[in-house]
């Protein structure tokens, strides 16, 4: 039996998971559960005792309110996550907290959230809210299917890459074609879904690279994804 323990932590699941994006740790939990792994599946919300052993960090998107729930929290606990994201720790953070980990995240009233500039990004509310299926195309993941729902328009600094080119959809912006933003293993994106049942190989990227970082090789085995393959051709024929 596979002795080999990786941890997941959920980041603000009780303020920043309002479109099912919890979904996305359980993919995590079972694709390494699949693959012979046990897996620590942990939360994290205001207040508690930052983990000190944690090999992926997942986190998802919220309203205004719960951005400003988490701030002083999440900027407490800034020195941990950088210190984390520079190690290379595999991270995902989708739409709220995709927000946050950039500069700042000015509201539609003019109010600022200040992030804690992991992507060097910056975000503004606009009064258009961007709606609809997505579909990107990355250099690393191939073709990406989500969901976005979002106000907040994000643009990249000259240290940010983008995850990949929207072919469908509006992406961080209505300005250029980016999605999404990368930092060394941390990804952030607007698309929701939940991201990973439909894109295993985002999900799979997160569990070699954790693995890898633990415990220097990761044992591979092939996993039946017919069911996400499905998913994937239903959602390339729906519409905006």
């Amino acid at each position: 039996m596979n002795e080999q323990t990786i941890t997941i932590l959920q980041l603000y699941p009780r303020d920043m998971n309002i479109y099912g994006d919890y979904g996305n740790a359980l993919v995590l939990k079972r694709r390494l559960e699949w693959r012979g792994y046990n897996v620590k599946l942990m939360s994290y919300n205001p207040g508690d005792a930052f983990p000190t052993d944690v090999d992926i960090i997942v986190g998802g998107g919220g309203q205004d309110s719960g951005q400003l729930k988490i701030q002083s929290d999440l900027l407490a606990i800034t020195p941990q996550l950088k210190k984390l994201a520079d190690s290379g720790t595999p991270m995902l953070m989708i739409c709220g907290l995709y927000q946050l980990f950039g500069a700042f995240f000015e509201t539609s009233s003019g109010t600022v959230i200040e992030g804690i500039g992991i992507f060097d990004t910056r975000t503004y509310g606009r009064s258009e809210r961007l709606i609809g299926n997505t579909v990107v195309e990355s250099v690393d993941f191939g073709t990406i299917y989500g969901y976005e729902n979002h106000s907040g328009q994000t643009f990249l600094g000259k240290k940010a890459q983008p995850l990949g080119t929207i072919q469908l959809g509006a992406g961080n912006n209505t300005e250029d074609a980016h999605e999404g933003a990368r930092y060394k293993n941390v990804i952030g994106s607007y698309l929701h879904g939940s991201l990973l049942p439909k894109n295993p190989a985002i999900a799979d990227f997160l569990i070699k690279t954790a693995v890898t970082n633990k415990y220097g090789t990761f044992k591979d085995i092939a996993i039946d994804d017919s069911f996400a393959f499905s998913a994937r051709k239903a959602a390339a024929k729906r519409p905006r």
